[in-house]
């Protein structure tokens, strides 16, 4: 459901934009004039000519998480703007964020976090005033649907010997996922170690939360913390999750914003 309100919201956020863009000329031409010339009849005066469509490419950084929804919602942004070509590039936010201090040519940025829209503003690469919080997501706990480890609660993510997969803390669902544990470690129902014992369970660390999917997808590893977006209809059919209760959970926000000298 959460899923499916994401498309929904980003569709609303595209359809907007598409209805803002006045490139493409409907081709319509405005009727000619009419006027009586004696008994030669009406004369009609032929409207302007259609305007040729002029190809346009938009170039979309977005957060990895974002995959899914914006590739869907790309072809259909194709599909009601003819001669419009969306391209993306898909990453960690904090790889995109550097890509635009770098100067990367892009026309919009979506970031999974607040902090690395702050760092293009900071780069002036987007205006202040211009990031709009679009979308919000959660986190969830994965496992490969053989569940080597046996999870059965959130406890179980510090059993010793258990492979545990999460973002860098760079990434802001890594961060999110260490926020998770700081929470749960003041919680009557977990042990005052939880957070070091988990820790200690790490086996890698990830640059974008695709690859914890990816990496618990293929049973590299017993347990991964991603969005609960990220469990699409084909990554359901290899993986199974824990919820994380709203009390420990983190709500990410997305804020997205076009970027400063965009030619678009």
């Amino acid at each position: 459901m959460r899923s499916k309100t994401l498309t929904i919201v980003l569709l609303f956020i595209l359809l907007v934009s598409a209805a803002c863009t006045s490139q493409v000329n409907s081709g319509v031409p405005t009727p000619g004039s009419i006027s009586a010339l004696g008994t030669q009849g009406p004369t009609i005066t032929p409207g302007p000519s259609p305007t040729a469509i002029v190809p346009v490419n938009l170039t979309v950084l977005a957060a990895a998480s974002l995959t899914e929804s914006f590739t869907e919602l790309g072809k259909l942004f194709e599909a009601q703007n003819p001669g419009v070509k969306v391209t993306f590039n898909f990453a960690g936010s904090q790889q995109l964020a550097q890509q635009l201090d770098q100067g990367a040519n892009a026309d919009v940025f979506a970031s999974a976090s607040t902090k690395y829209m702050d760092a293009a503003v900071k780069s002036k690469r987007v205006n202040q005033i211009d990031p709009k919080i679009f979308v919000k997501n959660s986190l969830v706990v994965i496992f490969p649907k053989d569940n080597p480890a046996g999870l059965k609660t959130l406890t179980d993510l510090a059993k010793p010997g258990l492979k545990l997969d999460l973002a860098d803390k760079s990434v802001p669902v890594g961060q999110y996922s260490l926020d998770f544990l700081d929470k749960a470690v003041k919680d009557p129902a977990f042990d005052p170690q939880f957070k070091v014992n988990v820790l200690k369970n790490v086996v890698s660390y990830e640059d974008n939360v695709k690859s914890v999917v990816t990496k618990v997808s293929l049973g590299e590893a017993d347990a991964g913390i991603v969005y609960v977006t990220d469990i699409t209809a084909d990554a359901a059919k290899k993986i199974s999750q824990l919820d994380i209760p709203d009390s420990m959970n983190t709500v990410a926000t997305y804020p997205i914003a076009a970027i400063t000298g965009s030619k678009n």
